[in-house]
């Protein structure tokens, strides 16, 4: 996952991320039982498979900033094979029970996030033992784009065209690996005015937010444009 953060402060990161959580938790209590077993826009997965994972991300994401805080390091997930398992046991719980999981593994994370002093932010968490690592000051970023992308991935009344500005920002400044390989364009934000260069190719024109939700892989380019007549190929999220 890209480091959505450098140029952008901390507290501003901080802000966004708790105003998009309170978001999600507010769709997620009008859901019905019923809705957690119905599709999400994510192939094989239900409501109930992303909120699980929105769960353990949180949880994980805390865990590994509490262990900094304690002088215990401590990897965001056991590994990969643990967090797939682990999404699909929560998924297949009763709904009360993923609410429950979802709304405590948020409070955690902001606690964890409150608690890392100010010189540790710069250290380093392991995704997996031995695997890729991201600092510690990633953490807000990632979590935002976590829970804005999957909150629309829901399907559940929340799409991207209520993503906000400083939102779709974030995310197009984070998007310069996200175009496949041996493929370049320029993204233009048709609401914003403003440019980004993934690399050499056409440009891509239309809003913010459906132009991040292209470059995640998702949806077929709805609603933009290129001015080559045919839109690059995306690699899927």
């Amino acid at each position: 996952m890209a480091d959505l953060t450098p140029d952008h402060p901390m507290i501003h990161l901080h802000d966004l991320l708790a105003e998009a959580t309170r978001r999600l938790i507010r769709t997620t209590d009008g859901l019905a039982d019923d809705d957690y077993a119905a599709p999400s826009a994510l192939p094989d997965w239900t409501r109930g498979h992303v909120l699980a994972h929105l769960a353990l991300n949180a949880e994980g994401l805390a865990a590994a900033l509490a262990g900094i805080v304690e002088g215990n390091r401590t990897p965001m997930y056991a590994s990969q094979e643990a967090r797939d398992a682990d999404i699909e046991v929560l998924a297949g719980q009763e709904p009360a029970a993923i609410r429950t999981r979802l709304l405590g593994a948020c409070t955690d994370l902001a606690d964890a996030i409150a608690a890392v002093p100010d010189d540790a932010w710069d250290s380093s968490i392991e995704r997996t033992p031995g695997g890729r690592t991201f600092p510690a000051s990633a953490v807000p970023g990632m979590r935002l784009r976590e829970v804005e992308i999957h909150h629309a991935d829901l399907a559940a009344g929340y799409d991207r065209t209520a993503w906000p500005p400083a939102f779709t920002v974030l995310l197009l400044d984070g998007m310069t690996t996200r175009v496949s390989a041996g493929a370049g364009l320029t993204a233009y934000a048709t609401d914003l005015g403003r440019t980004w260069n993934l690399g050499a190719g056409p440009t891509v024109s239309g809003t913010a937010a459906d132009l991040g939700w292209w470059l995640t892989g998702r949806g077929d380019g709805e609603g933009l444009t290129s001015d080559s007549g045919e839109l690059p190929r995306i690699e899927e999220w």
